[in-house]
């Protein structure tokens, strides 16, 4: 895969790709970018297959085949509005910015929401955006769930914003994040190597599936235990929506406070002390935070990492598992 100048990304099918539909093949290859979208791409004639128009998301590639994905230009910047809102930035210069997102907090519109998300904040403090993301997700290069804490990178330049992404698939920026789960792994260090997709049945869920999911790895390393909880460190070899939830429910360890894959219930179920059940009423979501980030600055060179600290209502809860 490289990058063009035309924000054009061309792609060349291995053997071991044989027969796989177009869609699938590049929701597997490109990171953050969903299948809906992916698929309007094809249908609206921004995906090329041997320089020839591909006219259906399930068109099957072939060994060699060369297929050219390209991204229409950004959309005009002019139906979400700028809202003043302090934001908690680790770095800036005139290329990027890093930041601490708050829980609570949506990353870009979406689902009809077009106030209260980063994107408005960032909107208000930035004039030079990446319009790369189009109307509503400009300047976003990766994003946290709603309800995740921890640090973003946002690209101000198009070559920026392009340069960071392809840093993403290569899988070359490190991505370290630490979560209360609920129980204790069997081994202290291990790897979730299963494919994601989304859920048949719910489709605000995101499951593991034997085969057609998207490729995800995540590392982990217990850091603590404690009765009937442990405190992970967990590292991102891919970035999928909702990868370390889903994984971390997939070995039998959701992490607590997640209402959507099981720790919530739980961890309310396994409290045993007045200090740990106050701790989770005060959560209100799932105890996880990027609380690292590393990547080459795009232009400069410079290898960057920052960190956030633990935000108050996890440490609550790490705070009253400690005292038990």
């Amino acid at each position: 895969m490289i990058w063009m100048k035309n924000d054009t990304m061309v792609y060349y099918i291995e053997k071991e790709q044989h027969g796989i539909r177009l869609d699938r093949f590049l929701i597997s290859a490109t990171e953050d970018i969903s299948r809906t979208y992916l698929q309007r791409l094809i249908r609206d004639g921004n995906v090329t297959v041997n320089d020839k128009v591909a006219k259906q998301p399930s068109h099957a590639l072939r060994d060699g085949d060369k297929v050219h994905l390209t991204f229409p230009p950004p959309r005009p910047l002019d139906t979400i509005a700028p809202e003043n809102t302090v934001l908690d930035i680790l770095h800036e210069d005139k290329y990027l910015l890093v930041l601490n997102k708050p829980a609570g907090m949506l990353v870009h519109p979406a689902n009809g929401v077009y106030t209260g998300t980063l994107v408005n904040a960032l909107l208000a403090h930035c004039t030079d955006l990446s319009g790369i993301g189009g109307v509503e997700r400009p300047g976003i290069v990766h994003r946290l769930d709603k309800d995740t804490s921890g640090i973003l990178v946002v690209a101000k330049t198009d070559v920026v914003h392009r340069e960071l992404s392809a840093q993403f698939e290569k899988h070359s920026i490190t991505r370290q994040y630490v979560a209360i789960v609920c129980g204790t792994p069997a081994k202290t260090v291990g790897t979730i190597d299963a494919q994601i997709a989304r859920s048949r049945r719910d489709r605000r869920r995101m499951t593991t599936v034997e085969n057609q999911g998207r490729h995800a790895v995540t590392h982990y390393e217990v850091l603590e235990t404690y009765p009937k909880f442990a405190r992970l460190q967990l590292t991102l070899e891919t970035g999928r929506l909702h990868q370390i939830r889903v994984h971390l429910q997939h070995i039998g360890h959701p992490v607590v406070g997640d209402a959507i894959y099981g720790g919530e219930q739980r961890a309310i179920n396994d409290a045993d002390t007045g200090a740990l059940k106050h701790a989770l009423a005060q959560l209100k979501r799932q105890a996880l935070h990027a609380r690292l980030l590393g990547f080459v600055h795009p232009i400069t060179g410079e290898n960057l990492t920052f960190s956030a600290p633990i935000p108050k209502d996890i440490q609550r809860v790490v705070d009253a598992l400690k005292v038990n």
